[in-house]
Formats: C-alpha cells, sequence, structure tokens
C-alpha cells in the first residue's frame, strides 16, 4: 500500500495522539482544510484511520492506544468532566476510582475534598491522593498491567468485594449505541463489574470519543449506572436509553 509522505505522517500523528483535528493538521502542514479533510477521507477509506466530526482517530477495535496517547485525547473535556463528577461526592464519603484518564481526571477534581475513603485499582490515582492528609487511599492488590498501572485480575476482584461505598467512578473504553459498555481487557472488566456491584452510585464518566470507539469486552449497560457525566451527547438512543432507565445524564459541553 502506497502512501505519499503526508499520509504517512498523518498516521504516525494519530497513532501517537489517538486523534488528529483538521484544524491542526491544515496548520502543522501548511495545506488547506479541504486538503485534509481528503486526506483524512482517503486514509478511511483504506481503513487506517476512523473518521469523526472534525478529524480522525486511530483505530483500535481489539488493542486499545498507549495510556499516554489516551491521556492527550480530549484532555480539556476530560477535566471539565472531573470537575463536574467532583461536585457530586460530598466530604466524608466512600468510593471506588477505577482504571482510565478520565476517572484519573476526576482524582484531581477531589483533592480539595475532606475525610474521603478512596478504594482504587488505579495506581496513578493512589500515588497522586496518597499524599493529602485529609483523603484515606486503600489500594487493590493483584497484578500490576505495566502500560498503564491499573491492578486487574481475581486478587483485586476479591479485594474490591469487601467493601460496599457510597458512590463509584467507573470509565469505559468504549459505549456502544446499544448502551453496552465496553472495554479490551477481560481482567479489568471484572473488576469493573465488582466495583459496580458493591456501590450504592455509579458515575459513569466517559468523554464524547468513546461513542466513536469500540472494544470487545462488555463491562455491562448504561441502564447500571445512576449518573453519566459526559462532554457531549448527540448520540439519541443513548439519550433514551438514559431517560428511560432514569439515568442522570450530565453534559459539561452544553
Amino acid at each position: 500500500m502506497f502512501l505519499s509522505p503526508r499520509h504517512s505522517a498523518i498516521i504516525e500523528m494519530a497513532k501517537e495522539q489517538g486523534r488528529v483535528l483538521v484544524e491542526d493538521l491544515a496548520q502543522h502542514f501548511g495545506v488547506t482544510p479541504q486538503t485534509i479533510r481528503k486526506d483524512l477521507n482517503d486514509l478511511c477509506d483504506q481503513r487506517l484511520l476512523t473518521r469523526v466530526h472534525g478529524g480522525a482517530l486511530f483505530p483500535s477495535g481489539i488493542e486499545n492506544m498507549e495510556y499516554e496517547a489516551r491521556r492527550k485525547i480530549a484532555a480539556d473535556e476530560k477535566e471539565a468532566i472531573g470537575r463536574a463528577a467532583a461536585r457530586l461526592i460530598p466530604d466524608n464519603a466512600s468510593l471506588f476510582i477505577n482504571i482510565g484518564t478520565t476517572t484519573e481526571s476526576v482524582s484531581k477534581a477531589l483533592l480539595d475534598h475532606n475525610g474521603l475513603m478512596v478504594i482504587t485499582n488505579n495506581i496513578n490515582v493512589a500515588n497522586r491522593m496518597r499524599i493529602y492528609p485529609s483523603i484515606e487511599v486503600v489500594i487493590a492488590g493483584g497484578v500490576v498491567r505495566g502500560s498503564d498501572g491499573g491492578i486487574v485480575g481475581e486478587a483485586a476482584v476479591d479485594f474490591i468485594r469487601q467493601f460496599k461505598v457510597d458512590y463509584a467512578v467507573i470509565g469505559a473504553s468504549a459505549i456502544d449505541h446499544d448502551g453496552a459498555l465496553l472495554d479490551f481487557d477481560f481482567r479489568e472488566v471484572k473488576v469493573a463489574q465488582a466495583i459496580i456491584a458493591n456501590a450504592r452510585h455509579v458515575i459513569l464518566v466517559a468523554d464524547g470519543t468513546k461513542f466513536e470507539r469500540t472494544a470487545p469486552v462488555r463491562i455491562g449497560h448504561l441502564s447500571q449506572v445512576n449518573t453519566f457525566i459526559t462532554d457531549r451527547c448527540d448520540v439519541e438512543p443513548i439519550r433514551a436509553i438514559c431517560a428511560e432507565a432514569e439515568v442522570r445524564l450530565i453534559e459539561t459541553g452544553r
């Protein structure tokens, strides 16, 4: 398959960053947005990228992209989602926080809270929150995944089942239009399912790009959560599921 130098560069940028935007690419290469749109359409026709509004994603149907690249995707949106989730959690609450870049944004927004007990299988969350004396951090045991610092496996599941907490903050790698919450690692999914089962109020945090992705392992269904926080939901079937299942939908970008 022949790729022009610009096409090759676009793919490398998408692979590194997870998502590329038309306006950014046009400025980077010194060409018009129309030229970039044609480039992206060509690359998507070859199934090398996945077209989304305003740009394209590096496809990841069965393999997750690098954790640092995921951090960069919709970073501002994740920060806003994190602040919105933190506003729902009062002082002196107990909560689970699982693996994910958006759940990490929630942990960052919670640092001004007092009297929290945070149970997590995310080393990054534990490391950020442990230095605050007003927050007690409890970390799960199990296999540490080198790619992102997530703790997975049966030991982590058994650990989570010892608790019954006020809130759970969970993420998902993809959200299907039928409401299925999806991820890549079966071991991580088992932990997420235990978290959902052992929390009184489940908060799902996911930016809008998750509607455009797919993943092979089912965590559960949107109807199992109490609150769904995203930057923007333009998927009507998802909005209908939230209304029917009485899931509170919070859109930080509206």
